[in-house]
């Protein structure tokens, strides 16, 4: 057979080289020939047919007796959905013939019949006293299998039975014959499954009747001559020892874990080390101090010199032993353990950092994976290791183990460390800012299974990092941190270069918290024009999709009315002017539409149907008001969208779209929507858009439209609409106010300036004239620089006035969106975030009437000290007008008198 050539240059099909191609072709079919002399012959489909007018049981029953074995495996298969029909001609008909064909079945029909009874056993289709006479003599008979998968198989099954059947069956039933089953003289395979069902049974019956009736096989095959029955009956003493009681597993258990953990097997030491770290808790100081203690430092002393098979359990374990033993370590013994950890943290590296260099061997493949799964269990067990050493020492003691641990070579290290930082970020509370390198490096880690595990708490991790582990609601610390938000921006470049959408979804979806930790400028500037280009031009609709609401997510919290309106027009092509509400100010910022590539009445039809997925999006975010606003009459356009999908999506929409207006204020916006479903019912062509549309005419009719006043009904929806309208007139009054506050901070800057210059020059003319001015100048006239310092005393006190009102006005505004967050007394009318600004602004209205007489807070109007700057300015130069008036009609009556 000739090797398949492929071709990188032009196939040249000429009559010289077309046999060579079809002798090629000829042979490739030999591939086939198998699968089709694999094919049923007409005798064997003879055979498999079934005469279609019998039942259901009578099918089972003849398939069960001449059947093949794949056909009398599909009716064991079956058996639950038969007993759940007809469980009695099921048991009367059916179940004989199970127990005929099991004990000469293949693997494949046993696995499936212990599967079948576990599922019938789980489903409760019949009683558990039928279930017991009918099937556990089958499970009894199957358990002991000499195959390991199907005797495995079967005793789940058993398990699981023990964990249902009554005492008395389970009694005479399993226990009384178990007793014969674990004796040295049965098979190897009926002991390993006596330890197994005595682990189990310790849980169902009395200690008394465990001490007198189970502890003794217990003993019996702990003393097993093969090392593998002393292993599993050692892992069974943990389910024993919680049976029994404290003062049995001291004086019993105990004794025979020590014993176990001196095994020559090494399998059956390491069994009883596990064991024993899980027993902890029931142990007291003393035998900790006394017993587990010794055992434990020997495990630590020989798992580098002599047995490195119990090294990777150890590293598992290390954490939770560690804490076990905290109370009994003396501060010798509390560093011994640290530096282990810290061994094992390290353990592979030390020849690839160059510290044996006397030591140059060869490691297998074997030792490589065991050092990876040791580090990769010390990356597990960090945050116990913390625990262990106090939070408060974690930068001296395992910041540099932590920082390794982060960098290591090996993915699977690395990965671990990013699904426990937030454990770790949790722990450290306050010093959390010690680690913001090490979660810049995972976000840029070469591989995307490592960021993948980081975005899992990523919104909790950047939160505790924003607020430095407080509580209340301080302000933002990322801005501490300049290089996370770079290499969030990377990761998620990273995440949409490499094949696993997931991941770029998930880490899409995680970004949506980016507004509670960075400022609405940086999101603007570093994300939100990458998510408007995602749901542009990603090809993956899930990523798409999650883009496009956290595109609405970062537009909710932007704080720039500039910035949402920008937002809102690429959103949208264009605003035709017959509806466009804001055309006046969009002019005035000087934003054409003609400037980005539009979303809502693009070219491409799928960035339509995008546009229709992100007003789904604004209808549940924003209030009613806003989708009304700007996106109401844009979706209905679509109407006429040449594309049949985008109007069938548009249908679905149009419910949504209809409980977004409020009655009797949005009737002109409720006419035009019943007009558009008119027009869709008498022109629409397409049939399947046509149906959908007269579903949705008729859920339209069942829907009441909202009123303007709160309704029983809709209370609650109309209660959280009206927070949400209260928010976003929230970010209109703080953006109003933030712009205030730089125009008074320039004006007293220049003002500052200016004073500053002219008291300069004053001291250096009075320094210079000191010796010809006499003292009894002092006392200057009013106008002189008495009256200059007097007013500039005044000044300094009106800025001081504005500046603590304004903090003031601030501090206002977090305490209501605390509160508002925190109790449910935010949403009732009257109360929350707008009552507690409506105090505030008659506060503001009370100081300024006592100053100025005319001044007014509102989201147009200006601050106190700045309406009062611009009228003392005002003043001045009307008088300066009327000075210089009277000066030229002086002038002239003497020019007409001379």
């Amino acid at each position: 057979m000739h090797p398949i050539i492929i071709f990188s240059y032009k196939m040249d099909f000429s009559q010289n080289n077309l046999f060579g191609y079809i002798e090629d072709l000829q042979e490739l079919t030999i591939i086939e020939r198998p699968v089709r002399r694999s094919l049923k012959t007409p005798e064997e489909i003879e055979r498999l047919t079934v005469d279609e007018e019998l039942n259901d049981i009578e099918r089972a029953v003849y398939l069960l007796s001449s059947g093949q074995d794949i056909q009398g495996t599909s009716v064991v298969a079956n058996l639950p959905v038969l007993m759940r029909q007809n469980p009695a001609e099921t048991l009367r008909r059916v179940l004989p013939k199970v127990r005929e064909v099991l004990p000469v079945a293949g693997v494949e029909m046993q696995l499936t019949a212990a599967v079948s009874l576990l599922t019938i056993l789980q489903e409760e289709s019949i009683s558990i006293h039928t279930y017991s006479h009918s099937f556990l003599h089958i499970i009894l008979q199957n358990v002991e299998h000499r195959d390991a998968g199907v005797s495995n198989a079967w005793l789940e099954t058993l398990l699981a039975a023990i964990e249902a059947l009554p005492k008395e069956t389970i009694r005479h039933e399993i226990l009384n014959p178990l007793v014969s089953k674990a004796q040295l003289s049965q098979t190897l395979q009926s002991r390993l499954v006596s330890c197994k069902i005595l682990g189990k049974l310790a849980n169902k019956f009395e200690a008394h009747i465990i001490k007198r009736e189970i502890l003794p096989l217990v003993k019996s095959l702990c003393q097993d001559v093969e090392y593998e029955v002393r292993a599993c009956m050692c892992q069974q003493l943990e389910h024993i020892a919680q049976g029994i009681g404290t003062e049995l597993t001291k004086n019993v258990v105990l004794p025979e874990l020590v014993e176990l953990a001196r095994d020559e097997g090494s399998s059956v030491r390491l069994s009883a080390f596990e064991t024993l770290v899980n027993l902890l808790e029931m142990f007291d100081a003393d035998d900790r101090s006394q017993t587990v203690l010794p055992l434990v430092k020997s495990f630590c002393e020989k798992s580098f010199k002599a047995d490195e098979s119990i090294l990777v359990s150890l590293s598992f374990h290390l954490g939770k032993l560690c804490n076990g033993l905290y109370g009994i370590f003396t501060p010798e013994q509390h560093l011994r353990f640290l530096e282990f950890y810290k061994k094992l943290c390290t353990l592979g590296l030390e020849q690839e950092n160059g510290h044996n260099d006397n030591q140059v061997q060869l490691q297998t493949i074997e030792q490589e994976k065991k050092y990876i799964s040791v580090r990769k269990n010390c990356a597990y067990n960090l945050p116990a290791m913390i625990v262990f050493v106090d939070p408060k020492n974690f930068n001296l003691e395992l910041y540099s183990t932590f920082f390794c641990l982060c960098h290591d070579p090996e993915m699977p290290v690395r990965h671990t460390m990013a699904i426990g930082f937030y454990e770790v970020a949790k722990l450290l509370n306050t010093d959390v800012y010690v680690i913001h390198k090490e979660l810049v490096a995972l976000l840029q880690d070469e591989s995307i299974e490592v960021l993948d595990a980081l975005i899992g708490y990523l919104p909790e991790i950047l939160e505790l990092l924003s607020t430095g582990g407080e509580t209340s609601g301080s302000e933002s610390k990322l801005l501490n941190f300049p290089e996370l938000v770079p290499a969030l921006t990377r990761a998620e470049q990273r995440a949409a270069t490499s094949l696993k959408w997931r991941t770029h979804e998930k880490l899409l979806q995680k970004y949506a918290c980016l507004p509670h930790v960075i400022s609405s400028d940086q999101i603007y500037y570093r994300f939100l024009h990458r998510m408007l280009a995602i749901v542009m031009t990603n090809n993956v609709l899930p990523v798409q999709k999650a883009a496009a609401r956290t595109l609405c997510v970062f537009l909710r919290y932007n704080r720039k009315q500039e910035q949402r309106l920008e937002v809102i027009q690429k959103l949208i092509e264009r605003l035709p002017k017959e509806y466009r509400k804001d055309e006046r100010r969009l002019m005035s910022l000087n934003i054409h539409t003609s400037k980005f590539p539009e979303l809502g009445q693009g070219k491409s039809y799928w960035n339509r149907l995008r546009f229709l997925d992100t007003c789904e999006f604004i209808i549940e975010l924003f209030s009613k008001s806003f989708f009304c606003e700007y996106f109401f009459l844009p979706v209905l356009e679509l109407t006429h969208d040449p594309v049949a999908n985008v109007r069938m999506k548009l249908c679905y929409l149009l419910p949504k779209v209809k409980s977004t207006l409020k009655v009797p204020t949005d009737k002109h916006l409720l006419q035009q929507l019943e007009l558009c479903v008119r027009k869709l019912l008498c022109e629409e062509k397409d049939k399947d858009v046509l149906s959908i549309v007269k579903k949705m005419v008729l859920e339209l009719d069942r829907m009441e439209a909202s009123l303007d006043a709160f309704q029983k009904r809709f209370y609650e929806n109309d209660l959280i609409d009206q927070q949400k309208e209260r928010e976003e007139n929230l970010l209109l009054e703080m953006e109003q106010l933030e712009k205030e506050k730089q125009q008074n901070e320039g004006r007293s800057t220049s003002m500052s300036d200016k004073m500053y210059e002219k008291k300069r020059r004053d001291s250096k003319t009075s320094t210079a004239l000191a010796k010809n001015i006499p003292m009894s100048v002092s006392g200057n006239p009013p106008g002189t620089s008495a009256s200059k310092e007097v007013k500039k005393s005044k000044l300094v006190r009106s800025q001081s006035f504005s500046s603590q009102a304004l903090h003031s006005k601030y501090g206002n505004i977090d305490k209501c969106s605390s509160k508002s967050s925190s109790t449910g007394y935010s949403s009732v009318p009257g109360v929350g975030k707008s009552s507690m600004f409506s105090f505030t602004d008659d506060s503001f209205r009370t100081r300024s009437s006592n100053s100025s007489g005319t001044a007014a807070f509102s989201s147009t109007s200006t601050l106190p000290t700045s309406s009062r700057n611009t009228s003392n300015s005002v003043d001045q130069k009307n008088n300066g007008s009327k000075e210089s008036h009277s000066r030229k009609v002086s002038l002239k009556n003497r020019k007409s008198n001379s």
